[in-house]
Parts: C-alpha cells; structure tokens; sequence
C-alpha cells in the first residue's frame, strides 16, 4: 500500500442516481442490480497510481443533511452525479452546487457525472445540457454507466489528477469565485441564486 498522499472524494447527488452503484464499480469492481438506500455516510477507499484516494458516498435523504454537511470539511474533490433518466436529478444540480459551494472548501474539486447513460430509451437529458452545466462551472464531464462499466474509472481518475495537479501547485486549497460564469444562461443564474430552498427529493 502506498502511504504517500491521500484524497478524501465525496460523491454527491440526488438519492437513487447511483452514488453508491459508482462507488462498488470504481473501488470494487463490481455491479449490483438492487437499489437499498445509504444510511448516512458509506465509506470506501481505492489505491489508484496516482495514490491512495477514500471515497464517501454521502445519503441524498433529508433527514441526513446535518451528517452530510459534517463531511465536507476536508473533502479535496467531490463526484456531482445526476441520472440522465431522471430529469430531477439533474434540475436539482444547482442546489447541489450552491450546497458545495456554502459547506466545501471554495477550492475544492468537482466533475460532473451524468449516470445510467446505458438506458438511451427512458433517457430524460440531454448530454449537451450536462455539458452546459459542467462548461458553465468549469468541470470536467462524463456519461457514465455503472452497469456497463463506462466512463466510471475515467472520471475518478480526472479527479484524482486534477487535485494532485492542484495541490502541487498551490500547496493548500485557497479560495475560487464558485459563481457561475458569464457564458452560463439567465436562466440557469436564476436557479442558481434560488437553489438555497431544499429540492422535496433530496
């Protein structure tokens, strides 16, 4: 075991997008086809080549969003997941990123994961949008699918480099604007500025 730098990596989204699906896949290598929703806090931890990384998929219920606000202290990079057949989860992105943005360090990392992209025939967005969504927080972005094993290793590995990149350069996370961007619509900035009320599904 390597026993050198160690990333803490949470991974966020509306409950039954697949946060816990994409940890088993990523750390085990592994599918699971039945849904039982996370208690909590559930813990994982992958050695990768570019170093140790633990990974905590944090519950998308309600009644624990005062165990989940504690577990963002010290998170270094954070996995945003939204299901591409479920046009809620990724509407509800804007209180997930204005959540982030209130409780993570302002620096942290984040890619945008848009999940079960192997279900194209109840598919409910677009990929363009979820690219809109990451160009407009400037985040890297992938499709990805748990049951066919796509894009899962990719995204964590960008993640992982990304903060080790960020880390040999400034030494400490410091502070970053986490508004959004000129180029994002209207629109979206409204929902941005709204998002402090809490989404009935998460």
């Amino acid at each position: 075991m390597n026993a050198g730098e160690s990333y803490k990596v949470l991974v966020l989204g509306d409950s039954n997008v697949g946060k816990t699906c994409l940890m088993h896949r990523f750390c085990d290598e592994t599918y699971y086809d039945t849904y039982i929703s996370t208690i909590g806090v559930d813990y994982k931890q992958k050695i990768i080549q570019l170093d140790e990384k633990p990974v905590k998929d944090t519950a998308g219920q309600e009644r624990f969003r005062t165990l989940t606000t504690a577990y963002y202290r010290g998170a270094m990079g954070i996995l945003l997941v939204y299901d591409v057949t479920n046009l809620d989860s990724f509407d509800h992105l804007t209180y997930w990123l204005k959540n982030i943005q209130e409780n993570a360090s302002p620096d942290v990392i984040k890619v945008l994961a848009g999940n079960k992209c192997d279900n194209e025939t109840v598919r409910a967005v677009d990929k363009a949008d979820g690219e809109k969504i990451a160009e407009c927080y400037d985040m890297p972005f992938f499709e990805v699918s748990c049951k066919m094993d796509v894009n899962v290793e990719e995204a964590f590995q960008a993640l992982a480099r990304m903060i080790k990149e960020r880390s040999k350069y400034s030494g400490a996370f410091g502070l970053r604007d986490e508004t959004p961007r000129e180029k994002c619509s209207p629109l979206f900035e409204k929902a941005f500025a709204e998002s402090t009320r809490k989404c009935s599904s998460c």
